[in-house]
């Protein structure tokens, strides 16, 4: 189950089977989407799959998750979502309520993010062998002019910002399966990104070097990951990362640290530093992205590590996320 939560062991995963086996050319890094070029035109491409459980859970469901989460990869790639192809695996004896729920929840998402649905594919298996659904997605995205985002782009001095508070979508689930006896006020945080990501770019324009979304794994994995990617290092002050008093709570009790629990609605970008305020401004200026904030900055040491000053004024090195924690969030 660790290889399918989006740190070490799925790091390990991908860099020691996938990639030597399947990649013609090994990448300098792997991230939300892939750019082709197709005589001449360069379009972006990402695939996805969806496992979650519970199906439906405060702020969303399935059918949302799995557009809002393949439309926002092809976001923080710096590409607009035009078309997605979706498979449905399904349970035997799944109630047809149940189904036809989720395909609405996804095409209003889809209508939502401005994306259309244009191709699919529909498999049943044996009762009991697929926990009621599963979705998997691939999306088509038009590259947005000017934006060449990658962790070689990364430079001392830039600037992290992060969209809003994390945390929300993956304590939502773990809180809605009803193992624990625990209760707060908490939503899913899955929305398309896009309207913020473009309001960045245009704000930032070149300045823009890199994006991504801290799905599984959470913020503490995407940066470690842009952390070897890049070979420097990224210092990130805890007072100023946003956490809603109850994902903070939660988290203090369960023994889990904010920076690794799932977000389905927020991205990071490092902008560098003479476009960084102007970047917040139009993020804060955007519907949703009222929250967002400057969280740290990138710098030579300790090379390829994260680094996160306590609001006591020490600092502690903050590693990819290491077991499986939350599983089945995404």
């Amino acid at each position: 189950m660790a290889h399918g939560a989006g740190g070490k062991a799925t790091r390990r995963l991908v860099d020691g089977l996938f990639v030597p086996l399947l990649y013609s050319a090994v990448p300098d890094s792997l991230g939300d989407a892939a750019r082709v070029d197709i005589d001449g035109t360069s379009v972006a491409i990402t695939t996805d799959s969806f496992v979650v459980t519970p199906l439906s859970f405060p702020g969303g469901s399935i059918g949302e998750l799995a557009v809002n989460g393949t439309v926002n990869d092809l976001a923080v790639s710096g590409a607009t979502a035009v078309a997605l192809v979706v498979s449905f695996i399904l349970e035997a004896g799944l109630p047809t309520d149940v189904l036809e729920t989720e395909v609405r929840a996804m095409a209003n998402a889809a209508r939502a993010a401005g994306v259309h649905i244009v191709a699919g594919d529909t498999k049943v298996v044996e009762h009991g062998k697929a926990d009621r659904m599963y979705i998997a997605t691939t999306g088509i995205g038009r590259r947005i002019p000017g934006l060449d985002l990658g962790p070689s782009r990364v430079r001392p001095g830039d600037r992290i910002i992060v969209s809003g508070p994390i945390g929300d979508h993956g304590m939502t689930i773990l809180l809605a399966r009803g193992e624990l006896d625990l209760e707060a006020d908490l939503r899913s945080d899955t929305r398309p990104v896009l309207g913020m990501v473009t309001a960045l770019a245009d704000a930032a324009g070149p300045a823009l070097r890199w994006m991504r979304d801290p799905t599984r794994g959470g913020v503490a994995t995407t940066l470690n990951e842009l952390a070897i990617d890049c070979g420097l290092a990224l210092h990130v002050s805890e007072a100023a990362i946003p956490v809603r008093d109850a994902v903070r709570g939660a988290c203090e009790l369960l023994g889990l640290d904010p920076l690794h629990i799932a977000n389905e609605g927020q991205f990071l970008a490092i902008v560098a530093p003479e476009k960084a305020d102007a970047a917040l401004a139009a993020i804060q200026a955007t519907a949703g992205g009222e929250a967002a904030c400057i969280i740290g900055d990138v710098r030579t040491e300790p090379a390829a590590a994260v680094l996160v000053t306590t609001g006591y004024g020490g600092g502690r090195i903050v590693d990819m996320l290491v077991g499986d924690p939350l599983p089945r969030i995404c």
